[in-house]
């Protein structure tokens, strides 16, 4: 079934949502991780024209959905005006070319969006490189002569393919070459970061995760007065930001705000930002920041323990901060292992600090109220 969304057209490209529902797997739950592929989609500047849904017991091996399935997606796109069509999971190379050929559409999946995604929001030097090499790397084995990519129209890294095997191998060679001498920059982008980690080491680490969206950077301009950027919206930070903050008057803390986590995270992304995520295992304590207020909020707890084990980060060294108690209202002062804050309002903070010191009972500092933002762009 095509559910038109009923979008009105304003001259962005337009896509249809795709997801398919296997054995054991709800509907409901599918239709969530579509809310959120929406909410994605948006944040790339793709109107959504309609979702379509497929149940089957197993992936279909050539067009993950099915061709006749994948037929009437085709026809209901172009009846829209779509001529991007989205699918909430990763497919393979063979899978998205033969979607393609009968869709008549550009296919992308999950990985490629928040691929997208990041190429429009890096910008510092590090970010930027990691990105350019989570792209590539995933972009390398779905080279195809039909290949297109959302970031001709929106500006981020474009590649295709031309004509014939030959220069399909010619732009593969380009690729691989482009991929090793990313690795080398980042090696020595890491280098530097590992040099400015060292002349922290005196002072109280603590790092801000969590999923997308959860009130991370909120937080982080409360605790440090750095100013930074808060939208909301998906992934509106993508560079770390180090600053340092007061936990009280006479100690201070060097405080990481990160990109935030989502579920179906591309691993290809996960691989290219370890540098930037060894901020939260370096850290003394991870502050995990929970949108309480989202209806899912206990599947996004459960993505963000995922990534933080992934990432060695042992529970110990976590705190769990439920967000947004101004939206969910009257709340107890702790429930369920964590503390209730509102980043936004500001409460709840004075509390949270208190606990960071009951845990750490870091060494004595003084702190410059003016003190700048840490470097973290080598």
């Amino acid at each position: 079934m095509v559910t038109d969304t009923q979008v009105p057209s304003s001259g962005q490209r337009r896509a249809v949502l795709v997801g398919l529902s296997l054995p054991g797997q709800p509907g409901w739950l599918v239709e969530e991780h579509l809310d959120e592929l929406d909410e994605l989609t948006r944040s790339a500047g793709v109107e959504v024209a309609a979702r379509a849904q497929q149940q089957r017991k197993t992936p279909h091996a050539g067009t993950f959905i099915g061709r006749g399935k994948a037929e009437e997606v085709g026809q209901a796109a172009r009846e829209l005006g779509a001529d991007l069509a989205i699918f909430d999971d990763d497919l393979s190379a063979s899978q998205v070319k033969n979607l393609e050929e009968v869709l008549d559409l550009q296919v992308m999946d999950r990985s490629g969006l928040i691929l997208e995604i990041f190429v429009q929001r890096a910008r510092t030097r590090e970010a930027r490189t990691q990105v350019e090499l989570a792209r590539l790397e995933y972009l390398l084995p779905r080279l195809t002569r039909r290949w297109t990519h959302l970031s001709r129209q929106v500006g981020g890294i474009g590649v295709r393919g031309g004509e014939g095997e030959t220069q399909l191998e010619a732009d593969r060679r380009m690729l691989r070459k482009r991929i090793r001498q990313l690795k080398r920059d980042l090696e020595k982008i890491e280098r530097t970061r590992q040099l400015q980690r060292r002349g922290r080491r005196d002072v109280l680490q603590i790092a801000l995760a969590g999923y997308t969206n959860a009130g991370k950077s909120t937080l982080f301009n409360q605790l440090t007065r750095a100013g930074a950027p808060v939208e909301d919206r998906l992934f509106a930070t993508l560079d770390s930001k180090l600053r340092r903050g007061a936990l009280s008057p006479d100690i201070v803390a060097v405080f990481a705000d990160t990109v935030g986590f989502i579920r179906k995270l591309p691993h290809h992304l996960v691989a290219s930002f370890k540098s930037t995520l060894e901020e939260i295992t370096y850290a003394d304590l991870v502050l995990h920041v929970v949108d309480r207020s989202h209806p899912q909020w206990q599947d996004q707890i459960e993505v963000g323990e995922a990534v933080l084990k992934d990432l060695g980060v042992d529970a110990d060294r976590v705190m769990t901060l439920f967000n947004k108690s101004d939206v969910v209202g009257e709340v107890p002062r702790r429930t369920e292992g964590a503390l209730w804050i509102s980043a936004r309002r500001g409460s709840g903070l004075e509390e949270m600090k208190r606990a960071i010191l009951e845990r750490l009972q870091p060494p004595e500092t003084s702190i410059d109220s003016d003190s700048p933002e840490l470097t973290t762009d080598p």
